[in-house]
C-alpha cells in the first residue's frame, strides 16, 4: 500500500511478447488489491484512522490526564476501558470487512488463465500476468485485463462478450479483431508487434490506438478491445493481448470510492459536541476560579495541617491542576459510548430493511438491501425525489404496439367500450412467429399477406437496421440478444410479420422474408449515439441494389427527408403525436437508395475517417450525415413501456407528504408528460402546467419569468376570494379568469401592494407543474441563471425534465442541494443514473432489467419503484424518530449524571472529588444506562407502520427536523441540568439532618453517594419508560434488567469479598447495604424521582391538551376506534354502502383528460383520487382539522412555503381553504394540515356548521365522489365547492379495507369530546349564511 506511484502515462507503449521491453515502463501488474490492510500494517493503521475522529482524540487526552496523579481523580480505568471497547468494536468491524476484501482479491489473483511465453502456451496465475503478454481465453471464461483482440475460432475474427459485470447490461456484444491478426490463429504465428495508446483512463465507450506491422499502421477502436469483467460467450477462443492490467483497468479504474456521505444529524451532532465541549471548559473555568478563592480564603487555615501537595505552592498553580481534574471527572457529558451506541442503533435499523418482507420481490426474488448504515434516518427527512423514468417508473419491457406505414396507423382498437379483441395467431401464417408477441389490429396482418409494397419495406428495416445477436438453439428457435429493449421489440415485431431476422456474420445478414431465405450483404453500420440518435444500416440486396435503412427520433430523422414527403410526412408527424399522448416510444423509420458510384464515394470518405488519428469521432459523424440525407419516409413504431405495479399510488402517497418528485428521463416531452399522467404526478386537476422550450438563454429566462408572474397572479387570485375579483375556474390544466370592470382594477392594485416576487414564490399554494426540455435545462443551468430555474421549478408539485443527459441528472441534483439545504434523493435503475445516485443524498437503485450498475453504486436497493413509499415512511421516519428519542434521552441523562458533580464542588472545597463511586462512574454508560436507551433507538415506534402510510402528513417533523435540533438539544440539556439540581440538593437537604433509627447521623460522604447514584438510577430508568412508545418484550428486559443489575453489582462491589481480595480498591465497603436499608433513604429516593419525574408529565400532558402533534392524535383515535368498534358501525354500515354506490356513478360522469395513459396495461390506481382528497376516510379529515388547529400552523410557518389567511369577516373565517377545485377536495398536498382546512376555523364553528350534512366516509382502497354536481357553475374562489372538514358530525362510520380489526373510524366529534368535552354546539348560528356552509348546504341537498 506503500508503493511508489509511477508518474502519469501520456501515452501507453506495448510489445506482444517482450516483456523485458515493457517492464522498463514500470506498468502495473495484474494484481489488483482493494483491501487496506495486512497483518503488518492493521493495527498501526487502524488506529491511525480512529484517532482521525475527534472524539476518539478527545478521551485519549483525557486518559493521558488521568495518568497524572496530580490531577486525577478517578482511576484511569474509568476512561481506558470505555476507549479500548470502542477502538476493539471498531477494530473488530474493519478487520472482517477487510478479510472478506482480502478473500475477495486472493479468489480473483488466483484465477488461472493461459499464457503465451517463449513460444507455449503455460497456465499462469492472473496475478502473474504482464502488459503485452499473449492470452488465450476459452468460452464462458472471465477477460483476465483490458486485452486487444488478436484472433478468434469464429470467422473474420469475431467473438461475443457478455458486459454484465461492467456495465451491468446482460446481452451479448459483438468484438471483432483487425484483419491483419485475426489470420494468426495458430500460436506460433503470433509474432512481435507494436501497440501504442492512450494512457489508463475510466471511459468505457472509448478506446483510441494504433497497431503498428511489418511498416504499416492498423487504427485501434472500442470494437477490438475486450475489457476485464467481461465475460467471454458463444465463441470457442481467442487470444488477446494484454494492453491496461490490475489497477489500470478500465473496471478498477471506474470503481473508484463513493464519497462518503454524512446526514444531517451527523453534522449537527457534530457542532453539539464542539458547544458541550466549551460549556465543558467554561465549568472547568468556574470551579477552577472558586477552587482558588477558596484555597486562598479559606484553605489557607488548614495549612498546619492540611498542607499542599508537594507540587502546589500557590492558590493558583492549584486552581490550574483544579481545572483540569474537573476537566477529567465532567468529560462524561460527551460520552464516548454515544458514537458506538449510534452505529449500533444504525446497523439495526438497516437490517429491518433488508428484513422486510414487505419489501421483497417474489418474482425476482430480490429483497431489499441497505448497501449503507449511515443514512438510515435521513431517510425520514427527504424533500425532494429525483427519479428516472424508463426502468424505475416503467418496467422497461418493450412491447410494439402501434405504427404507421404510408399514412395508415395500426394497431388502434376500433371500439374501446366494445369486447376486448383476441389476439393474433401468427403460428399458421409464420411457423418462425415468436408465441409470446401480442398484437391485436389484424389489418396490418392482411396488409402484409397481400403483398403491400410499403408494408414490407416497413418490417424489412425492422428486420436489418439493428444490432441484435440472434441464437439459434434448435430449427426455428430464436433468441434474440438485443442491447436496448426497443431493439429487440422491434426485431421481433418483424419476425412474426413475416421478415425473420436470423443470422448475422461482419459482412452480411441472413433472414427470411416470407418464408423465403434471403442474405443481405453488410455494407456499412451507422450506429445509434446519444448525438445522432439515430442508426442506419447499408446492405445490398441479392439482385445487387444499394439501399440504406434508417431509424431515429423523429425530431431528427425528419429533417433529412427528402421534399417530397411533406404530406406523408405530416401525416405521420399526426400519428406520433397521438402515439406519444398515449405515453408510447416513437421511432420514425426512412430509406435511400445509393448508386454504386455514391457507395463508392461515400466509402472512401468513410475510410478515410475511420482511419484518422485526430477526432476521429467528430470526421466519422460528418460522413454519416453526409449519406443520411434525402431519405424516403416509410412510417413510425410506437412501443409501449408499461408502467410498474403501483407507481402511481406510490407517487400519490409521496406527494401528500410533501415530497416532491422529479422525473429526469431522456424521452421526448410528449412521453414523458403522459407517463406523467398515467402515474398521477400530473392531474387534470393541477392549476397550470407550465412548458419550458426555449432554445436560447433569453427564452428561457422568458419562459422562466412568465411561469413565475402566472403563478404569483394565480396564487394571489386564489387567496383574494373578494368579491371584484371575478371567478376562475379550472378546465382540463389551465386557468379561465374573468375579470370585470373594476374588478380588473382592483386585482392590478393588489397585485402591486403584493410583496416582492421573491417573498410570494415562497407562499405558493396551488398545483403547479414545470416540463422542460433539455437544450432549455442546459441553459437553466448556467450559473447566472440557476436561481431563476430553482425558484420556479421548487414552486411546482411536480417537474418532468426531458431529453436530459446522465451529467445533467446530476447537476440537477446538485442544483437542489445547493440552493435549497433540503434532502435529496435519487433512484434509478441503469448506468446512465450512477451520477445522479451518488450526487443525492441518498441513492436508491432499482434491480431491473438494466443489470446491477445502479444498485452497485447506490445506497439502497430494491426491485420496485412502489417499495420506495414504504422505505421512507415507514422505515425513513422510524428510523428518524428512533435516533432523535436517543439522543434526547442520551444528552439528558448524561448531563443529569455529570452536573451533579458540579454542584458538589461548591461543597467540597473545589477540590475535585467525585459524588460517586469510580466504578459506578465506570459502568453508568456501558452498563446501567446503555441497553435501554439502545432498545429505544432499535424498536421504539410512534404510530404503527399502517398508520405510517395512511396518514403521510406523519413524515412533515422529519422534512423540518423538528424533533431533534438545536432547540429539542437545550431543552434536554436544561431537563438534565434540573433533573441533578434535584438529585443533589434533595438527599443533602435531607441527609443533613437525618438519623438512622440507632440515632447515628446519616450525613456522611458514601450514604450521599449511594443514595443520589440510586436516586439517578431510577430516575433516568423512569423516564425512558416514560419515553418508550413502543414496548417489546426487548424493551422490559432491557428497561428493568439494567436496573436490577444496578444494585446486583452495587451490592458485590461493596461487598466483603471483593474488599477482602483488593482492599485498596474498593472502598466502599458495607455501604450499599447499611444505606439502603433505611427508610429514610428510600423517603428520599422517591421525594427525588418525583420531583423530577411529575413536572414531565405534566408538561407532557399539558402538551397532548393544548397542543397535540397530528401522532397523537393518531394514536388516541386508534385507541377509541378499538373502544368503540362494535356498537356504532352496525348502525351505519349500510348508509354507507349505499352512498358508496351512488359515489361511483358520480364519477363516472365527470369529464377526464384528452391524456390517456389507456396504453398501459396496469390496473388503474387510486393516484389521483388520493391526491384530489376524494377518498380520504372522513377519519383522516377530522385529524387534520384537528391537528392542524394546533400544530399545522407552526409547521406552515416554518415551511414558509403556504399561504397565510387573512380572514376579516366572519363568513371568510368558516370557509374552508379556497385552493379546492369544483368537486373535489384539495389535495392534501397542497395544503398545511393533513386536508388543507382553513386553520383559522374554530373547532366549534365546525362542529356546529357540520349538523346539517350527512357523514360521508371511505376506505382507504375505495374511491369517494366529488360531492358537487358536475353541471354546478364555479363557485367564486372565496368558497369552496367541496365538502370540508367543518361538516362532519360527531359519528364513528364503519367503512371497508380499514384495520384489520374493524375498520372503524371516528370522526372530529368523536375527538373532541374525548379529549376536551367538547359538543357540536351552534351558538355562531350567524356564520351559517357564510359563503362556505352555503357551498356545503347546496351539496347536502345534492346527496339527498
Amino acid at each position: 500500500m506503500f508503493r511508489k506511484r509511477p508518474p502519469p502515462e501520456e501515452e501507453r507503449r506495448v510489445r506482444a511478447n517482450d516483456r523485458e521491453y515493457n517492464e522498463k515502463f514500470q506498468y502495473a501488474s495484474n494484481c489488483i488489491m482493494t483491501s487496506k490492510y495486512n497483518i503488518i500494517t492493521f493495527l498501526p493503521v487502524n488506529l491511525f484512522e480512529q484517532f482521525q475522529e475527534v472524539a476518539n482524540t478527545y478521551f485519549l487526552f483525557l486518559l493521558i490526564l488521568q495518568l497524572i496523579p496530580q490531577i486525577s481523580s478517578l482511576s484511569w480505568f474509568t476512561t481506558i476501558v470505555p476507549l479500548a471497547l470502542v477502538l476493539s468494536i471498531t477494530a473488530v468491524k474493519d478487520a472482517t470487512d477487510d478479510y472478506f476484501r482480502h478473500k475477495s482479491d486472493n479468489q480473483v489473483n488466483n484465477r488461472q488463465s493461459q499464457v503465451l511465453i517463449r513460444g507455449l502456451l503455460q497456465n499462469e496465475k492472473w496475478m502473474n500476468v504482464r502488459v503485452g503478454d499473449i492470452i488465450k481465453l476459452e468460452n464462458n471464461q472471465f477477460v483476465a485485463a483490458d486485452l486487444l483482440l488478436l484472433s478468434s475460432s469464429e470467422p473474420h475474427g469475431l467473438c461475443y462478450i457478455e458486459t454484465a459485470e461492467l456495465d451491468g447490461e446482460t446481452n451479448m456484444k459483438v468484438r471483432q479483431s483487425v484483419s491483419v491478426t485475426s489470420e494468426l490463429g495458430d500460436p506460433n504465428n503470433l509474432a512481435s508487434f507494436d501497440v501504442v495508446c492512450e494512457p489508463p483512463n475510466n471511459k468505457l465507450d472509448r478506446f483510441c490506438g494504433t497497431l503498428y506491422w511489418r511498416d504499416k499502421k492498423y487504427t485501434l477502436t472500442n470494437q477490438n478491445m475486450l475489457l476485464r469483467g467481461c465475460v467471454l460467450r458463444n465463441t470457442e477462443f481467442c487470444y488477446g493481448l494484454v494492453i491496461f492490467a490490475g489497477p489500470d483497468t478500465k473496471l478498477m479504474q471506474n470503481s473508484g470510492r463513493t464519497k462518503f456521505k454524512r446526514t444531517s444529524i451527523d453534522r449537527l451532532m457534530n457542532t453539539l459536541v464542539l458547544w458541550i465541549f466549551g460549556f465543558l471548559v467554561c465549568m472547568g473555568v468556574i470551579l477552577a476560579v472558586g477552587n482558588a478563592v477558596w484555597e486562598r480564603e479559606v484553605g489557607s487555615l488548614f495549612q498546619s495541617y492540611l498542607p499542599w501537595d508537594p507540587p502546589v505552592d500557590n492558590f493558583l498553580f492549584s486552581a490550574f491542576l483544579a481545572f483540569w481534574s474537573y476537566i477529567i471527572i465532567l468529560n462524561t457529558v460527551v460520552p464516548i459510548s454515544l458514537y458506538v451506541s449510534v452505529e449500533v442503533i444504525r446497523l439495526g435499523h438497516s437490517y429491518f430493511i433488508n428484513w422486510d418482507q414487505q419489501m421483497f420481490c417474489s418474482q425476482c426474488n430480490t429483497p431489499a438491501e441497505a448497501r449503507t448504515t449511515t443514512l438510515n434516518e435521513e431517510l425520514g427527512q427527504v424533500e425532494y425525489i429525483f427519479s428516472d423514468k424508463t426502468g424505475t417508473l416503467t418496467q422497461n419491457i418493450m412491447s410494439f404496439n402501434k405504427c404507421s406505414i404510408d399514412g395508415q396507423s395500426y394497431g388502434e382498437v376500433s371500439d374501446p367500450l366494445g369486447p376486448q379483441p383476441k389476439k393474433l395467431d401468427f403460428t399458421p401464417f409464420n411457423p418462425l412467429a415468436d408465441p409470446d408477441f401480442c398484437f391485436y389490429d389484424d389489418t396490418l396482418l392482411e396488409s402484409v399477406k397481400v403483398g403491400d409494397s410499403h408494408a414490407h419495406e416497413f418490417f424489412r428495416l425492422l428486420s436489418l437496421c439493428h444490432t441484435v445477436m440472434s441464437e439459434e438453439k434448435s430449427e426455428g428457435e430464436l433468441v434474440y440478444k438485443a442491447q436496448s429493449p426497443d431493439e429487440g421489440a422491434l426485431v421481433t415485431a418483424a419476425r412474426n410479420f413475416g421478415f425473420v431476422f436470423r443470422s448475422r456474420t461482419p459482412g452480411t445478414i441472413t433472414t427470411t422474408e416470407m418464408g423465403r431465405p434471403v442474405t443481405y450483404t453488410l455494407l456499412a453500420i451507422l450506429d445509434f449515439n446519444n448525438i445522432r440518435k439515430r442508426m442506419s444500416v447499408i446492405v445490398r440486396n441479392p439482385e445487387g441494389r444499394i439501399r440504406l435503412y434508417c431509424k431515429g427520433a423523429d425530431t431528427v430523422l425528419l429533417q433529412r427527408l427528402h421534399p417530397c414527403n411533406q404530406e406523408l410526412m405530416n401525416i405521420t408527424s399526426d400519428h406520433l403525436n397521438e402515439y406519444a399522448a398515449d405515453g408510447l416510444r416513437t421511432l420514425a423509420l426512412a430509406y435511400r437508395d445509393l448508386s454504386e458510384d455514391e457507395w463508392e464515394a461515400w466509402a472512401e470518405s468513410h475510410r478515410c475517417a475511420d482511419k484518422a488519428t485526430n477526432c476521429r469521432e467528430d470526421r466519422l459523424a460528418a460522413t454519416y450525415d453526409q449519406i443520411e440525407q434525402g431519405l424516403m419516409l416509410l412510417g413510425a413504431t410506437a412501443i409501449e413501456d408499461k408502467l410498474q405495479e403501483g407507481v402511481p399510488e406510490t407517487i400519490a402517497i409521496l406527494s401528500l407528504a410533501n415530497i416532491k418528485i422529479w422525473v429526469l428521463t431522456g424521452d421526448k416531452q410528449e412521453t414523458a408528460v403522459n407517463i406523467g399522467y398515467s402515474c398521477k404526478m400530473l392531474t387534470d386537476d393541477m392549476t397550470e402546467v407550465f412548458i419550458i422550450s426555449g432554445h436560447t438563454v433569453q427564452s428561457v429566462r422568458q419562459e422562466l419569468r412568465r411561469a413565475r408572474e402566472r403563478m404569483v397572479e394565480l396564487s394571489q387570485t386564489r387567496h383574494m376570494g373578494k368579491e371584484g375579483w371575478g371567478e376562475a375556474c379550472f378546465v382540463g390544466n389551465g386557468l379561465r379568469e374573468r375579470q370585470e370592470g373594476a374588478g380588473t382594477g382592483g386585482g392590478v392594485k393588489q397585485l402591486h401592494c403584493s410583496p416582492s416576487p421573491s417573498n410570494l414564490m415562497d407562499n405558493i399554494s396551488g398545483e403547479f407543474a414545470l416540463v422542460i426540455n433539455g437544450h432549455s435545462l442546459a441553459h437553466a443551468l448556467e450559473a447566472d441563471m440557476e436561481t431563476e430555474f430553482v425558484s420556479t421549478a421548487c414552486a411546482c408539485k411536480a417537474v418532468i425534465c426531458c431529453r436530459v443527459t446522465p451529467l445533467q441528472k446530476a447537476q440537477v441534483v446538485e442544483l437542489i442541494k445547493k440552493h435549497k439545504k433540503a434532502v435529496t434523493l435519487a433512484i434509478g435503475d441503469g448506468a446512465n443514473d450512477i451520477s445522479m445516485i451518488k450526487s443525492a443524498h441518498i441513492g436508491v437503485g432499482i434491480s431491473g432489467q438494466e443489470g446491477i450498475q445502479a444498485v452497485l453504486a447506490s445506497d439502497y436497493s430494491f426491485s420496485q419503484f412502489r417499495f420506495l413509499q414504504r422505505l421512507l415512511l415507514v422505515h425513513g421516519r422510524w428510523s428518524y424518530l428512533r435516533m432523535c428519542r436517543f439522543l434526547c434521552y442520551f444528552f439528558y441523562k448524561n448531563f443529569a449524571f455529570t452536573m451533579v458533580h458540579f454542584w458538589f464542588g461548591f461543597f467540597c472545597g473545589f477540590s475535585a472529588q467525585t459524588v460517586y463511586d469510580q466504578y459506578f462512574i465506570t459502568l453508568y454508560n456501558i452498563v446501567y444506562t446503555s441497553l435501554p436507551v439502545l432498545a429505544m433507538g432499535i424498536f421504539d415506534q410512534d404510530v404503527p407502520e399502517q398508520r405510517s402510510l395512511e396518514y403521510p402528513k406523519l413524515y412533515e417533523p422529519g422534512q423540518l427536523n423538528l424533533l431533534f435540533n438545536k432547540r429539542e438539544f437545550f431543552i434536554c440539556i436544561a431537563q438534565g441540568i434540573y433533573t441533578s439540581v434535584v438529585l443533589f440538593f434533595v438527599p443533602y437537604a435531607i441527609l443533613s439532618d437525618a438519623t438512622q433509627s440507632t440515632g447515628v447521623p446519616l450525613a456522611d460522604y458514601q450514604t450521599f453517594a449511594v443514595t443520589t447514584a440510586t436516586a439517578l438510577v431510577i430516575v433516568v430508568s423512569v423516564q425512558i419508560a416514560l419515553d418508550t412508545g413502543f414496548w417489546t418484550v426487548v424493551n422490559h428486559v432491557f428497561v428493568w434488567g439494567s436496573l436490577g443489575s444496578y444494585f446486583t453489582i452495587m451490592f458485590a462491589l461493596h461487598g466483603q469479598t471483593l474488599f477482602s481480595i483488593f482492599p485498596s480498591q474498593f472502598h466502599f465497603v458495607g455501604s450499599a447495604l447499611s444505606t439502603l436499608l433505611q427508610p429514610v433513604v428510600w423517603l428520599t429516593i422517591t421525594l427525588a424521582t418525583a420531583i423530577c419525574i411529575v413536572p414531565v408529565l405534566a408538561v407532557r400532558f399539558l402538551k397532548l391538551d393544548l397542543k397535540p402533534q397530528l401522532a397523537d392524535t393518531v394514536r388516541y383515535t386508534q385507541l377509541l376506534r378499538q373502544k368503540k368498534r362494535k356498537p356504532v358501525g352496525r348502525s351505519v354500515g349500510g348508509a354507507w354502502r349505499g352512498m358508496g354506490s351512488m359515489s361511483e356513478g358520480r364519477l363516472g360522469a365527470r369529464g377526464g383528460s384528452r391524456r390517456s395513459g389507456y396504453a398501459f396495461a396496469h390496473q388503474e390506481g387510486f393516484g389521483e383520487l388520493i391526491t384530489s382528497g376524494k377518498n380520504m376516510r372522513l377519519s383522516s379529515l377530522a385529524l387534520a382539522t384537528f391537528a392542524s388547529r394546533h400544530s399545522s400552523s407552526w409547521i406552515d410557518t416554518l415551511r414558509r412555503k403556504k399561504h397565510t389567511h387573512t380572514p376579516t369577516t366572519a363568513s371568510e373565517e368558516s370557509s374552508p381553504a379556497p385552493s379546492c377545485v369544483s368537486g373535489s377536495v384539495p389535495p392534501l398536498s397542497n395544503s398545511s394540515s393533513l386536508l388543507g382546512g382553513s386553520q383559522d376555523t374554530p373547532i366549534e364553528e365546525e362542529t356546529a356548521t357540520g349538523q346539517n350534512t350527512q357523514t360521508v366516509a371511505a376506505s382507504s382502497t375505495q374511491a369517494v365522489p366529488a360531492l358537487a354536481p358536475d353541471s354546478e357553475a364555479p363557485a367564486p374562489q372565496g368558497s369552496a365547492q367541496t365538502l370540508s372538514t367543518a361538516d362532519l358530525t360527531s359519528t364513528a362510520v364503519r367503512c371497508h379495507g380499514g384495520d384489520s380489526s374493524g375498520g372503524w373510524i371516528v370522526t372530529l366529534g368523536t375527538v373532541q369530546e374525548a379529549l376536551f368535552g367538547w359538543k357540536g354546539i351552534a351558538a355562531r348560528t350567524s356564520v351559517s349564511s357564510s359563503s362556505g356552509t352555503h357551498s356545503v348546504a347546496k351539496e347536502t341537498n345534492h346527496i339527498e
